[in-house]
């Protein structure tokens, strides 16, 4: 009988490695022992994790603008087909315009109103034959009553049933200087002059529908509420004697200066939403190759188009460094974006459009010596409409939640995203370990000794569970909303709106002065019961991570700034035995959740007037979601230890 040859190595190692993963035993037990295994082994390296994290997440924001993420912009939907007609504005169209212009010019010159301007527009919509009318509107808000009076014409399509529709705007004030009273001469003359030309025209399938508004944004609000049937009952909005089909895309035009250099696309949106990504990349390649216009993000120029050094405060031997100056050119565009993005404004009055699921964007003429005009513009315009035109269905196909770094490379969600993520999973493994460790106690020396077994060699527990005072510091989370609320109730009535500079330092000395009330809580904290500031930090971080990553997929630009503002300060927020101590960290908690009240009181106006008009949730949310968590984060501080 032979004898049985030796197994092989390989054998040997499988088999080692099959015992390990599945040793004998029960098949429970075992999975139960790995289990609580891998739970300490996180345990004790949670400190280095959490710290992991919140570096990883922070750098990956910095390298957000890095020249190598993101790619190339494409066109998603095939049926565009951008820049392949060939356009009919000529030189002809841009006498038109300047004819308008002048027009235009003498009416700002005489101080017409706005009824007045609103009817030469009608009159001049009239004499191409266009159907058009006229809108009034009045808003009573808490600052100030608004109103004006907008005109709009309907060019129906001559080879559909009129279900669908175009848009092309102008607004009166532009919106350099955010509305200041800058005009928009040449962009209303621009919107007048291609109304008579695309009359002339029988291949639209789509409605064109042309909105000449008063004001900045709260004209064409107005048009859109009534457009919809959705204004409100405090807001006096005429209802429209003229509508169209669905809007799918809209156009603002925004020429402020004589001539321009470059076409910059403006396109966020009320409450962070975005346009379709194929909107913005038809018109950027429609307009280098049919316009012949370069295209930029924002009014921002290329550094190789400018000689406005953005990296000139940078030491010279770091600027050599290629790619920095690109670096910071993308940086520009990203703080931007996370600027409009985050306060819920959009960036123009394109993005009144988004809130109805309409896909718009504003070109602005970038203001400079020149060289384009009416000329570079109109066919701009013309291609992208006859673009927009081959549209079968709404715009679905590319990308509506992205980070447009250059006007031809942008970020995927997927880029961006998970840095807002990793720093609100630190903050929540911070709450979390808050939590645990509120809940137990590791017990003397001392008493180890006297609770050891005689007859045992096994030692007593070394930890020991306590109570959580959870309802006591759920009511503090409570208050702290509810005075929230009271906060937002009180700046936006009109007393306080009126005279804000002078009741701003008072409402704010009144709501910090409430909170103190938290130093005379008794200190009932022992062996057997958590402290209640432990117990209020934990829930403290747990529910602003949850805020935050909710958020993060609504509007990352408003989680990626709650992270920076929200994320070191509520982790390093702890009481102290000293009295001063504590009520330093509370006025620095105090001026971080409502600083707004004393150095901000023009954004709070906006802000206001923003919720009250164009629905933007952005000042309530600061009210009732991020000062009452700072709040809470003071008061932490505040509860004897």
């Amino acid at each position: 009988m032979e004898a049985i040859p030796p197994p092989s190595k390989l054998r040997q190692i499988l088999a080692r490695v099959k015992e390990k993963l599945s040793p004998p035993g029960n098949v429970n037990q075992n999975r139960i022992r790995r289990r609580q295994a891998m739970v300490n082994h996180l345990t004790r390296r949670l400190t280095l994790i959490k710290t992991a994290l919140f570096v990883v997440g922070y750098s990956w924001m910095l390298i957000i603008p890095s020249p190598q993420l993101g790619r190339g912009t494409y066109i998603d939907e095939n049926a565009l087909q951008p820049g392949q007609v060939n356009t009919q504005w000529g030189w002809g169209d841009v006498h038109t315009a300047d004819l308008y212009l002048a027009q235009l010019e003498e009416l700002r010159d005489t101080n017409s109103s706005s009824e007045q301007r609103a009817q030469f527009f009608n009159t001049e919509f009239n004499k191409m034959g266009l159907s058009s009318s006229m809108q009034s509107y009045s808003f009573a808000t808490s600052a100030a009553n608004v109103n004006g009076t907008n005109a709009y014409a309907v060019l129906s399509s001559p080879r559909n049933s009129g279900t669908e529709a175009m848009v092309i705007s102008a607004s009166w004030l532009s919106r350099t200087g955010d509305g200041d009273g800058t005009l928009n001469l040449r962009g209303v003359s621009t919107v007048l002059a291609l109304a008579g030309f695309l009359k002339r025209y029988s291949y639209w399938a789509k409605d064109v529908v042309f909105v000449i508004s008063d004001g900045y944004l709260d004209g064409m609000q107005a048009w859109l509420d009534a457009y919809h049937s959705s204004s409100k009952a405090e807001l006096g909005i005429e209802p429209l004697k003229l509508t169209s089909g669905v809007i799918w895309t809209a156009l603002n035009i925004d020429y402020p200066g004589h001539s321009f250099s470059h076409l910059g696309v403006f396109f966020e949106g009320l409450n962070g939403r975005l346009p379709n990504q194929d909107l913005i990349n038809s018109f950027e390649r429609i307009a280098r190759y049919t316009a012949g216009v370069p295209v930029t993000v924002y009014d921002h120029l290329e550094p190789h188009e400018t000689s406005d050094d953005v990296s000139r405060w940078i030491p010279k031997f770091v600027n050599e460094f290629p790619g920095v100056k690109q670096y910071l050119y993308q940086a520009r565009n990203v703080v931007r974006h996370v600027a409009y993005q985050a306060n819920g404004r959009g960036s123009g009055v394109h993005g009144l459009f988004h809130q109805f699921r309409i896909d718009a964007i504003t070109l602005f003429a970038v203001p400079a010596a020149g060289p384009h005009g009416f000329h570079a513009i109109g066919r701009a315009v013309e291609s992208t409409l006859r673009t927009m035109n081959n549209l079968l269905e709404r715009l679905h196909a590319s990308f509506f939640f992205y980070i447009l770094t250059g006007p031809q490379r942008f970020l995927k969600i997927g880029i961006f995203l998970p840095s807002a993520i990793l720093i609100s999973v630190a903050m929540m493994f911070h709450g979390l370990s808050t939590w645990v460790h509120a809940g137990w106690i590791q017990r003397p020396e001392g008493e180890l000794k006297e609770k050891l077994d005689p007859a045992s060699s096994t030692q007593a527990p070394q930890w020991e569970q306590r109570k959580r005072p959870v309802i006591g510091a759920l009511a503090i989370m409570i208050a702290t909303h509810l005075l929230g609320l009271v906060l937002f109730t009180l700046i936006t009535t009109p007393c306080f709106m009126r005279n804000s500079n002078t009741l701003s330092p008072i409402l704010f000395t009144a709501i910090v002065s409430i909170p103190l009330l938290a130093l005379g809580i008794p200190n009932v904290a022992s062996s057997s019961v958590a402290p209640l500031s432990l117990i209020l930090k934990a829930l403290n971080l747990c529910f602003a991570s949850t805020i935050i990553s909710i958020t993060t997929v609504l509007n990352f630009s408003l989680a990626a700034s709650l992270t920076v503002v929200m994320g070191m300060p509520l982790v390093a927020s702890s009481p102290s035995p000293n009295i001063i101590i504590r009520l330093v960290k509370y006025v620095g908690y105090a001026l971080l959740g409502l600083g707004w009240l004393l150095f901000a009181q023009n954004e709070m106006r906006d802000a206001v007037w923003n919720w009250e008009v164009l629905g933007v949730w952005f000042a309530p949310f600061i009210c009732i979601v991020y000062v009452p968590l700072m709040l809470q984060a003071g008061i932490s501080c505040l509860i004897p230890y």
